[in-house]
């Protein structure tokens, strides 16, 4: 039953990934707070996951001409350093605190979602024109987009949030178009991915059903992604990034209250 669970929620999350670039932030709170896992277990096979999602997201964001490769250099290579600081933080906080941690990102995380969605909406049309358009917003200097890989990816690798959730609101802030911020989110979770990955893996206490749960989750990971991207033009993105971040946000209000009662 256990596998099944596990292969269904990474093909629903992966699917949600692949259509709207967010909800990754769903699957540790899924492993931690529904199947029981510690959240370290939790934090190991869902990094795993999104090394995979930032890989097969990537190529179609490339194809089209919105993945700038120059750019995303220098958010890489902030990501990378710290993840493996924000991995160490992880793997020596108490068990109880970072649990705490993961539901107030996930809280967090869909609340910026909602409030990035409504301000979407009350952008006018010409504006939004504008806003997609490369050619219409300066682009931060490489020390900026590193600075921002940096202290995004500590958050994201210490508390399991999936990287873009994070990362695109952060970089349109600082004017980079939505498509591209998208495309520098997912292959910036491939940098955070990696290291996390593997400290949680290499440094936790990490039980024998997890290392047989691997496969499959990545297996269905992968297809669900797959799928999304693949008929990303079939649905509403804002529809369903406002089912998933109220659905977030009422799971990790209710896992912090019992947390609190207990």
């Amino acid at each position: 039953m256990t596998l099944f669970l596990v292969t269904l929620m990474n093909a629903l999350v992966g699917a949600c990934i692949g259509l709207t670039g967010i909800a990754g932030f769903l699957l540790p709170m899924f492993y931690a707070g529904f199947l029981g896992l510690t959240p370290i277990e939790s934090l190991a096979l869902s990094f795993a996951a999104f090394i995979v999602s930032g890989i097969l997201g990537c190529p179609a964001y490339r194809k089209t001409g919105d993945l700038p490769l120059r750019a995303s250099a220098s958010l890489l290579a902030g990501s990378l350093i710290g993840a493996v600081a924000g991995t160490r933080v992880g793997l020596i906080l108490p068990p109880a605190v970072l649990a705490v941690i993961l539901y107030l990102v996930v809280l967090a995380s869909g609340t910026s979602v909602l409030i990035r969605i409504r301000a979407d909406a009350a952008r006018s049309d010409t504006a939004a024109d504008a806003s997609s358009d490369p050619k219409a917003a300066g682009r931060p200097s490489p020390v900026v987009l590193f600075v921002i890989g940096a202290v995004t990816a500590v958050v994201c690798a210490e508390s399991g949030a999936g990287g873009p959730v994070l990362v695109v609101p952060v970089l349109m802030l600082f004017g980079i178009p939505a498509r591209q911020a998208v495309a520098m989110a997912l292959i910036d979770s491939v940098a955070v991915g990696i290291p996390a990955a593997i400290g949680y893996f290499a440094g936790g206490s990490i039980g024998a059903e997890v290392w047989t749960l691997l496969p499959a989750a990545l297996i269905a990971h992968g297809a669900g992604v797959l799928a999304g991207a693949a008929n990303a033009h079939r649905i509403d993105a804002s529809t369903l990034k406002t089912i998933v971040a109220g659905g977030s946000i009422l799971i990790a209000l209710i896992k912090l209250a019992q947390l609190i009662v207990g």
